[in-house]
């Protein structure tokens, strides 16, 4: 099972690379999305710290957004969902190589840019260290909800506007905790508790969106 696993991750991986502008497209959006919020409000240092959480995390929800579509779809174009669903190895494993090469493409950029661009809302260094690590576990998570959306949109028209509907509700939390723990460290509460739950809802996702996520693409294929 786990040389299934690194098969579909290396593919996938391989694919992305031929495709390097779906990849900058995404990362284009979140960069031009959080860097444009500072220029529209203005130079208060006080606002823009303020601000900051929230803009940076729903920026990353939506450019993790931007790729779900192209999750399954060309796998079910092709016919390679056909060969996976009638592989011996367990279509949960399949799935979540899958998912692991969305993140490592869109969601690891992600956190990697963040930082920087955190910089433009007068963050301080811990609370900086803070969103790395906010958007290192929560990351994760939306590409894990976002695959059970893109599995049951797959194959309908308009379906990059429907993955938007099932999942945005789905990822509310882990934007609430993401943000809310960058907020808790800048206003001196203590983000631990924040962190923990997004660890949480990790885990949970983990365990139950490959299942979820295979489950639709049967229902998909058929």
């Amino acid at each position: 099972m786990f040389e299934a696993y690194l098969a579909i991750l290396k593919r996938d991986l391989i694919l992305a690379v031929r495709r390097r502008s779906d990849v900058f497209t995404t990362l284009f959006f979140f960069v031009i999305v959080v860097s444009l919020f500072p220029l529209g409000i203005g130079p208060e240092l006080k606002t823009l710290r303020l601000i900051a959480p929230g803009v940076v995390w729903v920026a990353a929800l939506l450019a993790s957004m931007l790729a779900l579509e192209r999750l399954f779809a060309v796998d079910y174009a092709d016919g390679t969902l056909e060969q996976m669903l009638l592989a011996p190895q367990p279509l949960s494993v399949l799935v979540l190589g899958k998912v692991t090469a969305h993140w490592l493409i869109t969601g690891l950029p992600l956190v990697l840019m963040a930082p920087l661009l955190g910089l433009q809302y007068d963050l301080s260094i811990e609370a900086l260290k803070v969103l790395l690590i906010s958007l290192l576990l929560g990351t994760p998570a939306l590409s894990l909800i976002g695959a059970i959306g893109a599995a049951l949109t797959l194959g309908l028209r308009g379906g990059g506007v429907l993955v938007s509907l099932l999942v945005l509700p789905l990822c509310i939390p882990v934007l609430i905790f993401g943000a809310g723990a960058v907020e808790a460290s800048v206003s001196g509460l203590g983000e631990v508790g924040h962190l923990y739950m997004l660890g949480a809802i990790v885990l949970l996702a983990l365990l139950l969106a490959p299942l979820a996520t295979s489950a639709a693409l049967r229902v998909s294929a058929e």
